[in-house]
């Protein structure tokens, strides 16, 4: 259940920050906005290294995974973590895959309905009202970055989330750093570090299976 809140998470951020966001003209939100809109425009293509530290209350000490990361828009992910044990994440417009048990058991979901709502939901004209009445919205510039803090308001997330952190670096409003704190009583931050923008990825990585 873990990981497959994990893969929700990830989808959620995809979905709903990008292209989301607006304010008023000198309002931290319109800086935001303007940078992760020009990011967009600019890289199409990242890939890198990412460190998950993850905590619950049914965890003696924290687990921490090592991995990497490929994205492709807001279409296609990949996420796969080497240590402790091999876990893959992947999503290709429509479906998402996890495999776990060291690469030997993969869960296929046919997300390609909700991907599509949430996309309408959050790019309409009144995509504003829509996540303030979704999120109560904190945003802040702290020293090279700028952090924003999602609480949801309404059931749909409420029941899953209690929180989201996008930490995005203030000279190329990429990101870099995610908090998941989920209902089920994990938490989990993800520093992320962007090692290649506009790289072909690897061949067959995104590559996902689809039920026949």
């Amino acid at each position: 259940m873990a990981i497959r809140f994990l893969g929700a998470a990830w989808l959620l951020v995809l979905l709903c920050f990008p292209g989301a966001l607006q304010a008023q003209p000198g309002d931290i939100l319109m800086r935001i906005w303007n940078g992760v809109q020009q990011a967009q425009t600019r890289y199409a293509t990242g890939c890198g290294n990412i460190t998950e530290t993850r905590t619950s209350r049914l965890l003696a000490k924290p687990m921490v995974f090592r991995g990497k990361f490929c994205a492709e828009g807001m279409e296609r992910f990949f996420l796969e973590y080497s240590e402790p044990e091999i876990i893959r994440i992947r999503f290709n417009r429509d479906y998402l895959n996890v495999t776990t048990g060291n690469g030997n058991r993969t869960e296929v979901f046919d997300v390609g309905g909700h991907v599509r709502r949430t996309q309408g939901y959050f790019s309409k004209e009144n995509s504003i009202e829509n996540l303030k009445r979704t999120f109560t919205i904190a945003a802040r510039e702290d020293g090279r970055a700028y952090e924003m803090k999602l609480t949801p308001r309404t059931e749909a997330f409420r029941g899953r989330i209690n929180y989201i952190v996008v930490g995005l670096a203030r000279q190329d409003f990429l990101l870099r750093s995610l908090e998941v704190d989920g209902k089920n009583g994990v938490n989990s931050v993800f520093s992320i570090d962007v090692t290649s923008l506009n790289a072909k990825p690897p061949a067959g990585v995104f590559e996902v299976y689809r039920p026949k």
